[in-house]
């Protein structure tokens, strides 16, 4: 039997093989991890549809795959069975039941009026038979929604996320196909050219990472009016605290970065101003306010930069902070982090610290609306209570998303970002 490359959820669809772990004529158990799979930001394991010995290894280190391509051929197991559908005791109408409230994290194959082309068959798609049934009465194709179960694997969820984004793809006003001012604009020609022709150049391809990267920041470039605002933090006060604690700290395991006293100085400023804990909702034209706090560090890897997200800053200590941010950070820059832990985050902060540098102007992350971008601290001269004194000033920058964020706002924010930096309470830093 074959064992193909399944759904595995959210821009897993296709990937560069990293690693295969099998070989011939090893026994492999159902769910047992059989390659790894660099797609997006992260390398997912990539389990084994069904139970054997493995008679053949299609796939090599660096090869290009997508959903339905052969990985083994196994030989001596059962294959899994598709349970036959059985009709639930649910009446017709109650297909309208289904609650079509706001989006779930299950994704919906169809981007802005365009239809994703089915692949495989409707006996492919890994569902509950009572899902099925359901779909059958709602006229809904099985093979357009994306699962965000294991092995992407259909759940409620992602049925009513698809449900969702029907119905404001219907309420959509249509757009008149002759061109105008604000059509946009034709896709750039891109020309391969021969630089070699000059002189001696050596290559080296994109790796699928930086494809994303790429992809990425040139959508937020192309879709955010961007605005960054920039200001100097006086941490002078925070560094004797940080020296006064540190080695608590490290008795604890911990390491106490500037960064630790950053994500708490920002929650206690986004909790001043919820706006910049938002996002846009274009398909509804709404701003979206979140009230929970997942904010994304920025990680600089050999591979390129990774944003995982700690999630409920506001509800854990700085202790518990200095130690996840660790792990969180190594984890990345081993490629040890999943997809699920660099999503959902509300504000991101990219701290350039250990680097060296001052202001630069760090790109919106989306689907947030503003990022926090730190320099290097440095020693200068500062006027305080009249007089010029040596202060460490720590430059910070603000970018914001024009159309959700003004710059009264976008300032206001920053004095605050930067007075609970300089005044960071010590009762939060003592164990």
């Amino acid at each position: 039997m074959d064992v193909k490359l399944p759904k595995l959820g959210e821009g897993a669809d296709s990937g560069v093989v990293v690693s295969v772990l099998v070989k011939e004529g090893d026994m492999v158990a159902k769910g047992q991890t059989v390659i790894e799979l660099e797609n997006e930001k992260a390398v997912a394991p990539v389990p084994s549809t069904a139970a054997g010995r493995v008679a053949k290894v299609r796939v090599k280190e660096g090869d290009k795959i997508s959903v339905g391509h052969v990985l083994l051929v196994l030989e001596g197991g059962e294959p899994a069975v598709q349970p036959a559908p059985t009709t639930p005791s649910v009446k017709p109408r109650k297909a309208a039941l289904v609650p079509v409230s706001e989006p779930e994290p299950g994704e919906v194959a169809e981007e802005a009026g365009e239809e994703a082309e089915p692949a495989g068959s409707d006996a492919d798609v890994a569902a509950a038979p009572s899902l099925r049934v359901l779909a059958r009465q709602l006229g809904i194709d099985w093979r357009k929604v994306r699962g965000s179960g294991r092995g992407g694997r259909i759940e409620q969820a992602d049925l009513r996320a698809y449900i969702q984004r029907l119905t404001k793809l219907a309420a959509q006003p249509k757009v008149a196909s002759t061109p105008s001012a604000t059509s946009a604009p034709a896709v750039r020609t891109v020309e391969s050219v021969d630089f070699s022709q000059w002189g001696e150049v050596t290559t080296k391809p994109l790796t699928q990472l930086r494809k994303v990267i790429a992809r990425r920041m040139s959508e937020s470039w192309q879709a955010v009016p961007r605005v960054t605002q920039f200001d100097e933090a006086d941490i002078t006060g925070l560094l004797e605290l940080r020296k006064r604690h540190a080695e608590a700290y490290k008795a604890k395991g911990a390491n106490l970065t500037v960064t630790c006293f950053a994500l708490k100085a920002v929650v206690a400023t986004l909790k001043k101003h919820p706006i910049f804990n938002a996002s846009l909702d274009e398909a509804a034209q709404e701003v979206v306010f979140k009230n929970y706090f997942h904010l994304g560090m920025a990680v600089d890897t050999e591979q390129g930069l990774l944003v995982p997200v700690l999630r409920d800053v506001d509800k854990k200590s700085l202790l518990d902070l200095a130690k996840e941010l660790a792990a969180l950070a190594e984890r990345a820059r081993d490629r040890k982090i999943s997809a699920d832990e660099m999503k959902g985050g509300t504000f991101t902060i990219s701290n350039q610290g250990a680097i060296g540098g001052g202001h630069f102007t760090p790109i919106v992350n989306l689907p947030e609306v503003a990022i926090l971008g730190l320099g290097k601290g440095a020693l200068k001269p500062a006027v305080v209570n009249g007089k010029i004194e040596p202060r460490t000033l720590l430059p910070i920058a603000i970018s914001y998303d024009h159309r959700v964020i003004d710059g009264g706002t976008a300032a206001r924010f920053t004095v605050d970002l930067a007075a609970a930096l300089a005044n960071f309470p010590e009762n939060e830093v003592k164990l």
